[in-house]
């Protein structure tokens, strides 16, 4: 019997009525959850913005050369009315190190992140991994100003914190979300990530040019620390200890839950690390962050150095995608929940589908972008297309963990992640190897490579993925293996 099968069978014999989502305990949690990746985002990618102001205009930001093939068509950029920020000649090779620091610490606290969430909870995990790096991000101008050695240790830091937020934000969804409304209540929460992407992007760039660059992370640091104090004060690990939950709620989401959760203190690693469904997620998370972290870190690079974008108009743009995004990922987690509850759609079917929709979709419109030329302006819409339809991807593998295995939910997804972040570290690097000249044709290698993987992710994942609980995952495996 599946998931569905149980939870409405339980319900119809006990005459209870669903809880509804809104003014719930749950809602709260999904809320202050959203604002948390928010600032999450905005605090992981506000230096991005911030290096251009902070290096010597002599410094060569790039090795790279502008494209001489589509003409400018843009006003010529207004000097920043306040350049009295500090400036350091780093040259282009330690801004690479610069940059791309944050994920070294990131990679390494993905499966302790997990682990702990699951043995202590995800509360406290969670809300000191983004305290500190609001803590660290606020003392980015002064360790910027000992030295790049300095920043670079900073940044690590703050990858370390921020590594264990979204396993420990797993391992909480698997006490808190009733199996028919995870994909609502998931992509409400993460959607935070994609909204603090686009609203950092051109809110950095304001700061920077209206006051300082160090004003970025004063005022993202400062956020952050607020958002923690609320969090401490209105969240809780589990609806048992939540002080405010309506009794009839807190049933509700108790037995919904009670034939999916394992109660082993003890995790079945070799079970888990040989489940071919766990890596069916493996793959299509590495697979859909190739394309996202390369278009992150190398968007803004390609509005300005193919389609000529001054730097004003660049920083709005380049957010303009990952605000689609942000919207098609709070739309698809509804529709989603509504096709498996109310249209008898299966969880495997559902995934799969918003998988292949979320993968498929963006690499077909990327490798587009690159054979429009020089309309900037259909290119622009290619791209955002690309990267709105990924928000069905939230809906797809990346909740999948918590379809076949909640109680190690946490742990799956720091494993899952651990892989996802190669791509932020590779990506990048790769895409600017084959961009030397920045030629439309490189270019268009560049979104040929990022569209086959996440071609190849989307079809791994519809052969060998699972929406069902495998069985190390549940009560008694332990005992049926001895």
């Amino acid at each position: 019997m599946d998931v569905k099968t149980r939870l409405v069978t339980k319900t119809d014999a006990s005459g209870d009525v669903k809880v509804p989502i809104w003014c719930s305990a749950r809602l709260s949690l999904a809320i202050w959850a959203f604002f948390g990746f928010f600032l999450l985002y905005a605090l992981r990618v506000n230096l991005s913005v911030a290096l251009v102001d902070m290096i010597e205009s002599n410094t060569s930001m790039s090795k790279n050369i502008t494209s001489n093939v589509c003409p400018e068509h843009s006003s010529t950029p207004v000097a920043p009315r306040n350049p009295t920020g500090k400036k350091y000649a780093w040259d282009a090779d330690m801004q690479g190190w610069i940059l791309g620091s944050f994920f070294y610490g990131y990679i390494f606290t993905q499966v302790p992140g997990g682990y702990l969430a699951r043995q202590f909870g995800g509360k406290l995990l969670l809300g000191f991994g983004i305290l500190g790096t609001a803590v660290f991000t606020l003392f980015t101008p002064l360790a910027a100003d000992l030295g790049a050695g300095f920043l670079i240790a900073v940044r690590v830091l703050e990858g370390l914190g921020e590594g264990v937020t979204f396993p420990a934000m797993h391992a909480m969804w698997s006490n808190w979300a009733p199996p028919l409304e995870r994909s609502k209540l998931l992509s409400i929460s993460y959607a935070g990530a994609q909204l603090g992407t686009v609203v950092s992007l051109p809110l950095s760039g304001l700061i920077c040019f209206y006051m300082d660059w160090s004003y970025v992370f004063y005022i993202f640091g400062t956020l952050g620390v607020l958002w923690f104090l609320f969090w401490i004060w209105m969240v809780s690990d589990t609806p048992e200890t939540h002080k405010t939950i309506s009794p009839t709620e807190k049933e509700y989401i108790l037995s919904s839950l009670s034939q999916q959760l394992s109660s082993q203190k003890s995790v079945p690693w070799e079970a888990m690390l040989t489940s071919l469904p766990l890596w069916a997620i493996v793959v299509a998370h590495f697979s859909y962050n190739w394309t996202f972290y390369t278009l992150l870190t190398l968007l803004p690079t390609y509005m300005k150095e193919i389609l000529r974008f001054d730097m004003q108009e660049n920083g709005f743009l380049s957010a303009l995608p990952y605000f689609g995004c942000w919207i098609c990922i709070i739309v698809s987690g509804q529709f989603a929940d509504y096709l498996r509850e109310k249209q008898n759609r299966s969880t495997v079917c559902v995934r799969k589908t918003f998988t292949a929709i979320g993968m498929v979709g963006p690499a077909v419109f990327l490798i587009a972008a690159g054979f429009i030329g020089c309309n900037y302006e259909v290119a622009v819409v290619f791209l955002t297309i690309s990267t709105t339809l990924g928000g069905f991807s939230t809906s797809g593998y990346s909740i999948n963990h918590l379809d076949i295995a909640p109680s190690y939910a946490g742990i799956l997804l720091g494993i899952t992640n651990s892989f996802g972040t190669i791509p932020g570290m590779v990506g990048p690097l790769v895409a600017k190897g084959l961009t030397h000249s920045n030629t439309i044709g490189e270019w268009q290698i560049v979104f040929y490579i990022a569209g086959a993987i996440n071609l190849f992710g989307a079809i791994f994942f519809a052969l060998f993925s699972s929406g069902e609980i495998q069985p190390w995952a549940l009560n008694g495996y332990h005992m049926h293996r001895n």
